[in-house]
């Protein structure tokens, strides 16, 4: 059985406001969550890192491989109204989040369609709840807001108008994210550049 449940991705509607987007929560078969955490990569610093520099045991591993298979882009083309067919796929991962994180944005104009996979216990904070919003100033203007609970999906089209963000939160924030990109090019040279980024991070630790 795989780790995740597509049909409840089937059947979560689309949503058309703030902009299209797909809410999902118990993605993951709840039996598979406990060894999916157990095998979640040892994350000791705040930051998205490419699922390339990371360390993670099969379980995640297979939860990944059933987020980029044929089947979710598949489903998501439907949904979305786009080709995804042979886009290359692009995961980072969090683990930790700062205080200054989540401030409202749009995603890159290279990526199609982003999604996130929480895997954290019930949250309480009422920061890092993820909002989608009406507009570009008010993270208090949003239309729904998604607690980052263990298992829950959230998709949406990557437009101009995909505002989103959260209010501040400091702590453990588990996330997986995945994109459908418009090409490969993009992925090395994100690769690249956060390679660069650690190294200059880990001369500032050092020091």
């Amino acid at each position: 059985m795989s780790i995740i449940d597509t049909a409840v991705l089937r059947e979560a509607p689309v949503r058309s406001e703030p902009f299209d987007h797909v809410i999902a929560p118990g993605l993951v078969h709840g039996e598979s969550l406990a060894a999916v955490h157990q095998d979640f990569p040892k994350m000791d610093r705040p930051g998205s890192v490419p699922l390339t520099a990371l360390a993670y045991g099969p379980a995640f591993g297979e939860l990944i491989e059933g987020l980029r298979s044929a089947e979710t882009a598949e489903i998501f083309s439907e949904k979305f109204d786009i080709d995804l067919t042979g886009r290359p796929t692009m995961v980072t991962v969090r683990g930790w989040c700062r205080a200054r994180d989540g401030k409202i944005h749009t995603d890159s104009k290279d990526k199609m369609v982003t999604v996130l996979l929480y895997l954290n216990p019930a949250w309480e904070d009422q920061g890092g709840r993820l909002r989608l919003l009406r507009q570009p100033d008010d993270i208090d203007n949003f239309q729904a807001e998604v607690p980052p609970d263990e298992g829950t999906l959230l998709a949406f089209k990557c437009t101009e108008n995909a505002w989103h963000g959260h209010k501040s939160f400091e702590g453990e924030r588990r996330a997986i994210q995945l994109n459908w990109v418009t090409d490969e090019r993009y992925v090395k040279r994100e690769q690249r550049r956060h390679k660069v980024s650690s190294f200059f991070k880990r001369i500032g630790l050092a020091s």
